[in-house]
């Protein structure tokens, strides 16, 4: 389901969205892990591509991660349980676990809308 990168490339790609980001207009790069297809997986998948086609258009990199598919992926970044969505950047590096339906709380943890 993913696209397999190799370490110099993943390092590669996020320093230049580092460096190139300008204040309000950074590139997001995100990682969500869904287990397998099923209900709760694809619920997730469009909640958070619906969030960044109308927040993020044109400025997002969203990798989806099935698990069962890439279990190192997986355990490389330490997933306890599924969706989990990562967001790698902007910095800080942000998780969100469980339901990804709640959209004001994914828009305040990816700093597009400010805390209430």
């Amino acid at each position: 389901m993913a696209r397999k990168h190799n370490t110099s490339d993943i390092f590669a790609d996020f320093e230049k969205a580092a460096k190139s980001a300008e204040p309000g207009r950074q590139k997001y790069v995100l990682r969500l892990y869904v287990a397998g297809i099923n209900p709760r997986s694809s619920a997730a998948i469009r909640s958070i591509t619906e969030i960044c086609e109308e927040h993020l258009k044109g400025r997002y990199e969203l990798e989806v991660i099935d698990i069962y598919q890439q279990p190192t992926l997986a355990k490389g970044e330490q997933i306890i349980a599924a969706p989990t969505l990562i967001k790698k950047l902007p910095l800080p590096l942000r998780r969100f676990i469980g339901n990804l339906a709640d959209k004001e709380r994914i828009l305040v943890g990816l700093d597009l809308r400010p805390k209430k």
